[in-house]
């Protein structure tokens, strides 16, 4: 969540600024703003709302300088407004601070300072940081910010200006994402790689406590003892192409899209003389054979891909899988051993909830296998092994190519357990290898014939509340369809298994209800005809996703989108499609922002 942007060059700061701030807008924020040098004083321009204003605000009274910190903020202590707006200045006006994550002990550094004479004028906890790191300088800035990191508790990113050194700033990081951009006469800092790639593509990698002092010439990384860390430059291989539009008229459809392209760089290099290979992961058939259990944590669309994976891990491999919601994982003591293998999934590699399980899972001694798409992540840094999704940059907030690039991971992972254990024989291997290589040309089909999914949309958008209903892998692509259309559309939805709706669900079906119904398990297809009857005896509207070869849903669903025949067991990775499709209509008729919809982000990095 949020976002940080640092410059120092020979530049004029306040573009670059506003620009890589753009580039960050995907993240979610309610505010925004930017702190500048300028001649001997720290200039602040900041404001609610987006950055267009921001924009128009910096250019009436236009900061001058070369040097200057960023920041779009998402509201968690104190409401969207002016005051509470980042950068946060000190009482004396020496320090400026940009901050993401909490800190968590604000309150009690609060009083603290209160009590030496600073006053504060907004309600967050990001101000704490700026007095705090004034209260400690004496002249050495560097050490005034290791001082105070010291002193802090919970996760931070920040951006650190001080009037006193007109041709240096400083950086930090625990537990949120920070990284340097090493320029040619210019050095950068942001939360995220699209804020800078336009103008490098070497980066340093911020590892927790680390604090780097950088001028327009060098970067020097420290540690929080104050000691010289060595960094490798990280290069960036995608190009800042990926992360625009490139003529469609969202970041969403566009990453929709390429869901073909994605799933096939995430599959095939996977596939080697017919036999599937994990990049560097050295799971061993003995080592299978000694798991007790696998457990599987994520949050939102990456828990609703490990659901899948959980139905098939255990039909193919045949060893028990749990799955967890990452944010309850570590708070519950789970019953975690090294007998246990612990699947993190995670579309940026910094979700903190999922770090945090990630290192709960760790101190049990249980080995972690991680499922990411950012490589140099803090998961995958922090994993035994990990397994790349190569979806690329996905910028729209409501994640669509990741989840089925993560599907296609746990495919993989699935198989390869399955026939290293001998549970499934070489044909049975091999049929199902050729059906996954052969997803992405089905999947193009149906995004070739998506006009009856706007049509449908163009009706219906007027929804007040949709109902999705599934059983077997449906009810896991329901989860995430109802996600999907509550995210960007604002429509009431919920996701229920078909045979649970004669356990209450039913009572809120009536006339006009619309319900969505996944039906691609071929051996479910007569239950889930029974549910479809059932709804629509009670007046809902049907929109069926099914098989081009099933007739008998067209026989009872207002509206049947299909998908190839495809096996059962595969279909998930197509037929989510659809449904994305369809909550990217909904949300499009219904007039709302479909790349940035309101109070989310797209990298949640705080608890």
């Amino acid at each position: 969540m949020c976002g940080i942007v640092g410059y120092i060059g020979s530049r004029d700061a306040a573009p670059i600024l506003l620009n890589g701030l753009k580039k960050l807008e995907y993240r979610g924020y309610d505010s925004a703003g930017v702190a500048i040098l300028d001649n001997g004083n720290i200039k602040v321009v900041k404001c609610k709302g987006r950055l267009e204003k921001l924009e128009e605000k910096v250019n009436c009274d236009a900061p001058v300088g070369n040097i200057g910190i960023g920041h779009t903020r998402w509201a968690t202590h104190g409401e969207p407004n002016d005051l509470n707006s980042h950068p946060h200045i000190s009482s004396s006006g020496k320090i400026a601070v940009v901050h993401n994550g909490i800190i968590e002990n604000y309150l009690e550094l609060k009083e603290f300072l209160a009590a030496e004479g600073y006053e504060f004028v907004s309600d967050t906890d990001t101000e704490v940081v700026a007095h705090l790191i004034d209260y400690h300088y004496h002249g050495d800035i560097v050490q005034a910010v290791i001082t105070s990191i010291n002193e802090i508790e919970g996760s931070y990113a920040l951006g650190v200006l001080c009037r006193d050194y007109p041709d240096k700033f400083v950086a930090a990081r625990k537990d949120s994402p920070l990284i340097v951009g090493l320029g040619n006469g210019e050095n950068f800092i942001a939360s995220d790689i699209p804020a800078i790639l336009e103008y490098t593509r070497d980066v340093y990698i911020l590892e927790d406590k680390e604090i780097v002092l950088l001028s327009d010439k060098e970067v020097k990384v420290f540690n929080n003892h104050g000691l010289a860390v060595q960094k490798k430059v990280f290069k960036v291989n995608w190009d800042v192409a990926s992360a625009e539009k490139a003529g469609y008229e969202h970041f969403m459809m566009k990453e929709m899209c390429e869901e073909p392209k994605v799933v096939r760089d995430t599959v095939n290099p996977r596939i080697k003389d017919g036999n599937i290979v994990l990049d560097n992961i050295r799971i061993t058939a003995e080592d299978l054979k000694n798991i007790r259990k696998i457990f599987i944590v994520a949050c939102g669309t990456a828990y609703h891909a490990g659901v899948v994976g959980k139905y098939i891990i255990e039909k193919l491999a045949r060893i028990p899988v749990e799955v967890d919601v990452a944010s309850e994982f570590r708070y519950r003591d789970p019953l975690i051993s090294d007998k246990d293998l612990v699947i993190i999934i995670s579309q940026s590699g910094e979700t903190i909830d999922t770090l945090f399980a990630l290192r709960e899972s760790k101190k049990k001694g249980a080995r972690v296998l991680s499922i990411v798409n950012v490589v140099g992540s803090s998961i995958a840094r922090e994993s035994d092994d990990v397994l790349y999704t190569w979806a690329g940059p996905e910028i729209a907030v409501a994640s669509t190519k990741a989840y089925n690039t993560q599907l296609s991971a746990l495919y993989l992972i699935a198989l390869d357990f399955a026939y290293k254990l001998g549970r499934i024989d070489r044909d049975y291997y091999s049929k199902v290898i050729e059906e996954l290589k052969a997803v992405p040309r089905e999947i193009e089909k149906v995004l070739a014939n998506r006009d009856i999914i706007q049509k449908f949309a163009s009706q219906h958008y007027n929804a007040k509340s949709i109902f999705f209903i599934g059983r077997g892998l449906d009810y896991a692509l329901s989860m995430e369809g109802s996600l999907k259309l509550k995210e960007i559309s604002y429509i009431h939805s919920e996701a229920y298994a078909g045979g649970e709706l004669k356990h209450g669900t039913i009572a809120l079906i009536e006339e006009g209800t619309l319900v969505v119904c996944p039906v691609t398990q071929d051996s479910l297809v007569e239950k889930m005809i029974s549910n479809i009857r059932e709804v629509k005896a009670r007046g809902a509207v049907v929109l069926a996703i099914a098989k081009e070869s099933n007739k008998q849903v067209c026989k009872v669903a207002d509206v049947v989108v299909t998908i190839p025949d495809v096996d059962s067991f595969i279909a998930p990775i197509v037929a989510v499609t659809p449904l994305q499709l369809f909550a990217y209509y909904m949300a499009l008729q219904k007039g709302c922002d479909v790349d940035k919809p309101r109070n989310l982000a797209k990298s949640v990095t705080v608890e």
